[in-house]
Parts: structure tokens; sequence; C-alpha cells
């Protein structure tokens, strides 16, 4: 039988005060979100129900469709790849977007938007052929060329570890994108605070909230998977 959205937050939830305590952090500086890709709308709406106040999904059809039904109980995070041409499906629906890593995407968003839309530069600090992300040395450039953009924040960077039980490779790859949202910082940028560093799934999250996680991105831990 299926686990509750309950049961799981529960054990989630001690997942990450023990993270949280291990490197003397705040519980409250963490946020959870639940990574619903995978599930119907009634279990996000469960996952709402279980005190789960952000959402993401992947694809703007997913999103959608989960809005419509769930709304503004949520708080909305796009985490996919996000095409320029679908970006004025989503616009007006999100709260925050995970994904964003070229010119022509920031120009959709800025033209798009009815107001900010915070946004987290997508890192691909482990140098996969295979992800989505802009390369390390390159972030710094493709932020300042962000400033002519009135709705777009950048409130932090995000990055997908690698795929790996590896806990050294995981921990070097979160490192990595604290280290680059230090160097931002430093910047004192106006419109990219970045104070946010969105990484950690279902995997690794525990090692991300000790690394300096400030979101996580649960999908099968926390809400399952009907597919």
């Amino acid at each position: 039988m299926t686990a509750s959205v309950s049961e799981n937050l529960e054990a989630v939830q001690q997942t990450i005060a023990e993270a949280c305590k291990k490197v003397n952090r705040n519980r409250e500086d963490v946020e959870l979100i639940a990574v619903t890709k995978y599930v119907s709308t009634k279990r996000a709406a469960e996952a709402v129900d279980a005190g789960i106040l952000h959402l993401g999904e992947n694809r703007d059809e997913g999103l959608l469709e989960k809005y419509e039904s769930i709304g503004e109980k949520a708080t909305w995070h796009f985490i996919g790849s996000l095409q320029t041409r679908k970006v004025k499906n989503v616009i007006d629906k999100v709260d925050y977007i995970h994904s964003l890593d070229r010119l022509s995407l920031a120009k959709e968003i800025d033209k798009r938007a009815e107001h900010r839309i915070k946004c987290f530069v997508q890192v691909n600090v482990a140098e996969e052929q295979s992800k989505h992300g802009l390369a390390v040395e390159d972030v710094i450039p493709f932020i300042r060329s962000l400033e002519a953009f009135a709705n777009i924040q950048v409130v932090g960077l995000m990055t997908l570890a690698p795929h790996t039980d590896e806990e050294s490779t995981l921990r070097s790859c979160f490192q990595g994108l604290k280290k680059l949202q230090s160097r931002i910082q430093e910047l004192n940028l106006p419109y990219a605070p970045c104070t946010e560093l969105s990484m950690g799934m279902s995997n690794d999250y525990a090692i991300a909230i000790e690394e300096g996680a400030t979101f996580i991105r649960l999908g099968t831990t926390l809400v399952g998977n009907e597919r």
C-alpha cells in the first residue's frame, strides 16, 4: 500500500531536522518543494493538505493542469528546462523559475511577466553533457547581462547533482555552487541578491542541506511516483 504524503513528510522532516542540526543550521532556512511531475492532481492536492506550501513542476502542461485545481493554495515553482515559446503559458502562474540559463529565455520572461519573477540561474557544476545549465565560468557574466531586465530577480542558483551514491562527488558539486553563490553576493547587485541555493533531490537532499541548500526538490521520497 502506498504511504500517504503525510507519512512520507514526517520521515522527510526528520531527515531535514537531523541534517540542519549536524551543521548548526536553522530548520526554517530550508524550504521543501514537492515535485509533482509523476503524480496526479489529487496527489498534489494531498501534499498541500499535508501542509506543503511549495509545489514544483517540470512541464507546462502538468503545471497548468494542477494549477487549475489547486491555484493559489500553493507557491508554484517551474523547475524543468523551460522552452522560450512556452514561457507565456506559465509566467502568470509561477512564483519561481529554477532553470534560467540563457539570454533568449530571460528576454521572454521579462517581456511576458506582469511582475518581477524570482529566478534561479541554472548551473551545470558537474559539467555533465546530458544536463542543462551554464558552465561555472559563464555564470557571473550572464548575471551581469540581466541587469536590463526589470522583471527578473536572480534570487539564487540551482544545480542538478550527478546521479551517484558517491558522497564526495555530491558534496563537491554542492560546494561548488555555494562557492559561486558567495562570489555573486560579493558583487552586491540589487537585481541579483542570490541568497538562495536550489539543490538536493530525493537521493541526496540531506547532503545538499549540509552544504547550504535553502530549497530542496523532492518527488519520489515525498509524493511518490504514480507512473
